[in-house]
């Protein structure tokens, strides 16, 4: 690859795997417009690495207290973090079980620009819908057992590729009533066990390859993701209940139209 590649690549996975805009429908546009090669294991690896870096970092603190939360849980001393950490763990189990029962067939049938637009599409009109609900709840400590599985189980969906799993989670986090910033809050924090997870398969076909990575670019590329998802975060959880989900909503009705375009010009 070259340098300009890896940095726009590695831009692009930073910002949208938290921006309810679908990171699959972004990163297939370079391929399909510069003709580019698969960027490679390694690469996709480090990307990720940035991207749960870059989380890991800014909610630290709150990682810290839902952990010693959960190990209150353990012993029979209930707390809010404790739930939430629960909550987690709970909501992460549907696309954990649909991720390893059908991420082949997905792989097969779905990874098509047609597929990605529809959803893009379908999926950006869905969070305007559940936009409109009413913000009556701000606390994720009021985050109940069946909300994690609601949550949960939309976010399965998100194996179909262009429907993003940052937007599938908020959308059903504004459905439950939730504002935006909590919604999104809680968005973020179950991509750190979906994000591991990957990034741990993607290591083992790493480990298992016989092809060389180019470790600089990996390097950068881990990097240039980290800094950016760190920095897109930090906006969107500040300018998100300013704003609102409509721009996003429309860059995807947008970005699914251009998709859909190259998918039957060619």
């Amino acid at each position: 690859m070259s340098w300009f590649q890896v940095v726009l690549l590695a831009l692009v996975q930073g910002v949208t795997e938290f921006l309810p805009i679908s990171s699959s429908g972004h990163l297939i546009i370079p391929a399909a417009v510069f003709g580019w090669e698969d960027q490679g294991l390694a690469f996709d690896v480090a990307v990720h690495a940035g991207s749960l870096g870059a989380v890991l970092l800014y909610f630290r603190s709150d990682l810290q207290a839902l952990f010693r939360g959960w190990i209150g849980s353990l012993i029979g001393h209930a707390s809010d973090e404790g739930r939430l950490a629960w909550a987690v763990v709970i909501a992460t189990i549907p696309a954990g079980l649909c991720g390893l029962l059908l991420d082949g067939w997905i792989e097969t049938n779905l990874r098509s620009l047609a597929v990605i637009g529809c959803a893009s599409i379908g999926f950006g009109l869905l969070l305007a819908w559940s936009d409109r609900a009413p913000q009556s709840r701000s606390e994720l400590g009021a985050l109940r057992w069946r909300d994690a599985i609601w949550v949960g189980c939309a976010q399965a969906l998100a194996l179909i590729p262009g429907t993003s799993r940052s937007g599938i989670t908020m959308t059903a986090g504004r459905a439950l009533g939730f504002d935006r910033a909590t919604a999104a809050r809680f968005s973020f924090l179950l991509s750190i066990p979906l994000i591991l997870a990957a990034g741990m398969l993607k290591g083992l076909d790493l480990w298992q390859s016989p092809q060389p990575g180019v470790w600089g670019q990996a390097v950068v590329g881990a990097l240039v993701a980290g800094v950016s998802a760190y920095l897109c975060i930090h906006w969107f959880l500040r300018l998100v209940d300013r704003i609102g989900f409509m721009p996003f909503v429309l860059y995807r009705v947008v970005l699914g139209a251009l998709l859909l375009g190259l998918a039957f010009g060619q």
